[in-house]
């Protein structure tokens, strides 16, 4: 990353119009993944300068027990709406909750979910961490899940979506090879980096539950009706060139007994429709470099 210039130089630019075209196996228009964030808060995390973790003072009981209903109850909510239909995860995950609640994490692996990190915890920020602090961070993340899966991790959400401008050359130091911290594309794009090859996959905040419900203010049939009309957009445009869809979901909102009825239409709906290549995020990358030769 480019510190001190307008553009960070991540990535090059190509005009979505005249791109090669990409075709998703089986001929479908549109690569749909759904991102479970599977997330654990700490109560009480050591204070950081620059953002509070919770916006009342600690402790903040409200907060934390919130969003534990995520690992006490609506994760199995989500996931067997999720199972039923076909749409396997690819897990953003709080690496701490391997300690904390390892069921959640079993259930995820027993369900074939693939998972990348999202860091230790969602309450630790990485804005002023040195190299060393972060290189042990990707570190713990790929033990961590190795030892709790047998997975090892390909990819990287940054906690809280967080960084600083070492991240994306450090992770692709290290093997990763997707990240889900750009927001600039509806297509996989290659990543600029010092060592390796990076990869950037559609993630959204667009379609993220957490900004549907806490920013757009969304009821959960308004979130389920703005996931269709992504679908049914991307669906169509994808028939240039494969285009790519994420469903970025935090079970303690999209699994509340009120809100889970729509959301499960609205997967329903993707299913039937016909044009989705159903699949986990590492898939999606392989077969962008299948076709486009990228990073080889």
């Amino acid at each position: 990353m480019r510190e001190g210039s307008p553009d960070p130089g991540l990535y090059d630019y190509h005009p979505y119009t005249s791109r090669p075209k990409i075709v998703w196996p089986g001929g479908k228009t549109v690569a749909v993944w759904v991102a479970p964030n599977l997330e654990y808060y700490e109560i009480d995390p050591p204070p950081h300068p620059l953002r509070r973790a919770w916006s009342r003072p600690a402790p903040d009981v409200v907060g934390f027990s919130h969003r534990d209903h995520s690992n006490r109850v609506s994760h199995w909510r989500m996931a067997e709406v999720m199972s039923k239909h076909g749409f396997p995860g690819s897990v953003s995950l709080s690496v701490a909750l391997c300690q904390h609640h390892p069921e959640v994490v079993a259930d995820a692996a027993a369900r074939g979910w693939e998972f990348f990190s999202h860091g230790i915890y969602n309450t630790r920020y990485a804005y002023d961490m040195s190299e060393q602090q972060e290189r042990a961070i990707i570190e713990d993340s790929i033990r961590t899940v190795r030892e709790a899966t047998g997975q090892t991790i390909r990819g990287w959400l940054a906690p809280a979506l967080t960084h600083t401008p070492r991240t994306l050359d450090l992770i692709a130091e290290y093997g990763l090879d997707y990240t889900c911290d750009l927001y600039h594309d509806d297509q996989v794009q290659e990543v600029r980096v010092a060592k390796g090859r990076l990869a950037s996959i559609p993630y959204s905040l667009e379609v993220n539950d957490h900004y549907g419900f806490f920013v757009y203010n969304m009821s959960g049939r308004e979130y389920a009706a703005a996931l269709v009309r992504q679908f049914e957009r991307l669906a169509s445009e994808g028939e240039r060139s494969g285009t790519v869809m994420c469903i970025p979901l935090h079970a303690y909102l999209i699994g509340q007994p009120h809100r889970i009825g729509p959301f499960e239409q609205a997967l329903r709906h993707i299913a039937a429709d016909g044009r989705a290549w159903i699949a986990r995020a590492g898939e999606i990358v392989d077969a962008w470099r299948e076709q486009t030769g990228a990073g080889r």
